[in-house]
């Protein structure tokens, strides 16, 4: 009797938890036992699976990275949490110290009631950059600049193989944000400016992180940010308000995040900020009538960093942190990054039994909650073992890493072709980005800010280290010139100095590493101690070479047109130094574009897909004044120099007339008419000559990265669907409108007309 008891226990286990072992369950299999396991729950478990918390509340104090075990046995077994983010104070662990931590972890949630298991994610924005020795890769900025939606897919693949070689099944990436400030400090965290070219990315990178099966030892789960209009703040700050009319949050951000949902998101991370006066995190319109219901996502919707709380403290909409509870869950939240206290699931526990939550609420969110922990397969072992991850920060994953730098860093000017260098030359390198790697990779770069590279990184190449592995160092000079900051006229006088023994100058500028509110500013001019070593380097009259290591376009318009060439590496990653090395040198010919326009003064801030009035020329209608031009970028959206040429020719389009239910197809033949074989993004703009809601002046639809050798031609052909010809009206409706369309690839133009 006694072992037929037994027996019939091992059996129900099994037939619970067996069907895991044969690999990710189907939709059907999970919708099951979401339903049954929801029923044996009790509140606090569901009120539980609800709780983000950061690993740093279990650590022993004064001791980082040691976890205090008796910390980590109150979260699970008092608290029932279900979800954990964030990493050690002591920086990124090693994937060895990964997987002890996600041991420990595991180990507590078997002794609980019903084993579920937690589910872990961490910032993998740019590779596994909170794991020591893991591969990492430009920021998304940069991905944006190389055009090439395969380079990204391919990082993501190679994130998703490092991250769960660290045992962590789930990534807050990728970031989907549209900002409209370049002030903003989360720029480089974005794919830039353009919505199309942002949309076709997130899904490069749903599809690379993600797969076809979110559930393998392979894969990760994916979480979108930040839903939504985060990046359109109009004080140019972080966390500070956007005003956003819905027909414009429709036609330009919505339609990114609806494709990455499309693709198979896991979940989505609500936007720290407000929009006309609402905070999103208190938005049932955004959170469940747009983004649940409308858009169907049936995924997990998290907070951000302590954004419950803030709805009390910052944003003044409720008069209590319990109070914040109830609007938030009621709004949509399904989970909430407490982080570090558990006073989220104390207040709700209690607005459930007064009833002020209903249990409706509940169960949807932790629904969402168990459908995802079985979608990554996490009811079977959720502990990696290395021995299936040999590829782990291989030679294989570096060189992908550093062919994505390679392609998007991008030449901006390149007066008298003084690039590339010659080998033969002596050059000076000087600058205060020049030689360390935080400002080749940002924040979330080992710890949260980034100021750890140098320690972590420093098998790596500055910049300075790899001109001078390049050249040899009795080619390559070099000083400190500047400090970003603080101004130093002995440095400055040094840089001059030493610029005389020099033929060419490598002027390495740009701004520290930062993410989030620390990175706010109140000046887009790149600093005046920098200014003033450009401009004393000026004087010399020798070629300089300026390299911009940034994550948002700092203000060059007071110097720059004393630059002979201009490079942009964005936050290029550990790879980033040796890559421009080559780039400067010509062994390999650059083919980024610009994501953004990059513009000349702080108030004069236009998008490249702007209106016509805000580009106005010659048809001022006061012609007897004089004015400053309305529209004058630095440099334009788009712009991308090469080491050879391209010549296009024979822009085609198979229909010159069309209805509302007609696609177009459009072809184009590109030459490589240079001595050089080179890469190059081929841009199709769409304008819509009239229309009822002001029309843009042109607007991204399509792009596509090829390779020429020298005199080679490719014929590149893209298809226009009907979608692309509408836009949203003030009833809140996609339309198109009978008239004529302009298609302009390159300079070359064709229109058609849509009866």
């Amino acid at each position: 009797m006694k072992k037929k008891h037994i027996f019939l226990i091992l059996f129900s286990l099994y037939c619970f938890f067996g069907w895991s072992q044969k690999g990710t369950p189907t939709e059907a299999e999970i919708e099951k036992k979401v339903t049954e396991l929801l029923s044996k729950m009790t509140l606090e478990e569901k009120v539980g699976q609800m709780t983000n918390i950061a690993v740093t509340i279990f650590e022993t104090k004064g001791q980082p990275g040691v976890f205090d075990m008796a910390k980590l046995n109150e979260a699970v077994q008092k608290y029932h949490i279900g979800s954990l983010q964030n990493i050690p104070n002591s920086g990124a662990p090693t994937q060895k110290k990964w997987n002890e931590i996600m041991t420990s972890i595991n180990n507590e949630t078997n002794k609980t009631r019903l084993k579920i298991p937690i589910l872990y994610g961490i910032d993998a924005i740019h590779g596994a950059n909170y794991t020591a020795e893991g591969t990492l890769f430009p920021q998304e900025i940069g991905l944006a600049a190389t055009f090439n939606t395969a380079i990204t897919k391919k990082g993501a693949q190679i994130s998703a193989y490092e991250t769960r070689a660290s045992s962590i099944p789930w990534v807050f990436s990728p970031d989907l944000d549209l900002p409209r400030n370049p002030s903003w400090s989360r720029i480089w965290e974005s794919f830039g400016e353009d919505s199309y070219l942002t949309t076709q990315m997130g899904l490069a990178m749903v599809e690379g992180f993600e797969g076809n099966d979110a559930g393998s030892k392979y894969q990760v789960g994916t979480c979108l940010k930040h839903f939504i209009g985060y990046g359109s703040t109009t004080t140019g700050k972080d966390r500070t308000p956007s005003i956003i009319p819905e027909r414009v949050l429709r036609q330009y951000d919505l339609p990114i995040y609806e494709a990455a949902i499309k693709a198979g998101a896991k979940s989505i991370m609500i936007s720290s900020g407000e929009i006309n006066g609402t905070p999103v995190h208190a938005s049932k319109q955004l959170l469940t009538d747009i983004l649940k219901n409308e858009l169907g996502f049936k995924g997990v919707v998290i907070t951000d960093w302590k954004d419950i709380i803030y709805l009390h403290t910052r944003h003044k909409v409720a008069e209590t942190n319990r109070d914040a509870v109830r609007i938030a869950v009621l709004a949509g939240v399904d989970v909430s990054m407490v982080p570090e206290d558990y006073s989220f699931y104390t207040d709700l526990l209690d607005l459930v039994k007064k009833g002020e939550v209903p249990m409706s609420r509940i169960d949807d969110a932790v629904t969402r909650v168990l459908r995802m922990k079985m979608q990554l397969n996490l009811f079977n072992s959720n502990i990696s073992d290395p021995k299936d991850y040999p590829k782990f920060a291989s030679q294989e994953f570096i060189d992908e890493a550093y062919k994505a730098a390679s392609e998007s860093i991008t030449l901006l000017k390149n007066s008298n072709a003084v690039l590339p260098l010659n080998k033969s030359e002596k050059i000076l390198v000087t600058g205060p980005t020049a030689n360390s790697m935080k400002y080749l990779n940002g924040g979330w770069s080992y710890n949260w800010q980034g100021e750890l590279s140098d320690s972590f990184a420093s098998g790596k190449m500055t910049i300075l280290e790899a001109l001078q592995n390049k050249a040899g160092k009795e080619k390559v000079l070099y000083t400190l010139g500047a400090d970003l900051a603080i101004e130093d006229d002995a440095e400055i006088q040094k840089a001059v100095e030493l610029a005389k023994d020099a033929s060419k100058i490598i002027l390495c500028l740009g701004e520290k590493n930062y993410t989030e509110t620390p990175g706010d500013i109140g000046n887009l001019y790149i600093s005046s101690s920098q200014i003033k070593l450009a401009l004393a380097l000026s004087k010399l009259n020798k070629p300089i070479i300026l390299v911009l290591n940034e994550g948002r376009p700092r203000l060059i318009s007071d110097f720059e047109d004393k630059m002979n060439a201009v490079v942009q590496c964005y936050l290029p990653g550990n790879e980033g130094g040796r890559a421009l090395a080559d780039i400067l040198y010509g062994d390999v010919n650059p083919s980024g574009r610009l994501p953004y326009n990059y513009p000349r003064y702080s108030n004069s801030l236009e998008k490249y897909n702007r209106k016509y009035t805000e580009s106005l020329g010659d048809e001022e209608q006061n012609n007897d004044a004089k004015y400053e031009k309305s529209y004058n970028p630095q440099f334009e959206f788009g712009t991308g120099l090469s080491y050879t040429t391209f010549t296009y020719t024979n822009l085609k389009i198979d229909k010159a007339e069309i209805n509302n239910t007609d696609s177009i197809t459009v072809t184009v033949d590109v030459k490589n008419t240079g001595s050089k074989a080179g890469k190059e993004a081929v841009l199709l703009y769409l304008t819509d000559l009239y229309a009822s809601i002001t029309p843009e002046v042109k607007s991204l639809k399509r792009f596509e990265k090829i390779s020429l050798a020298p005199n080679e031609s490719k014929t590149v052909t893209f298809v226009l669907n009907p979608k692309d010809l509408q836009f949203v009206n003030n009833d809140l409706k996609w339309i198109s409108e009978k008239g004529t369309f302009r298609i302009q690839i390159s300079d070359l133009k064709q229109e058609f007309l849509l009866k």
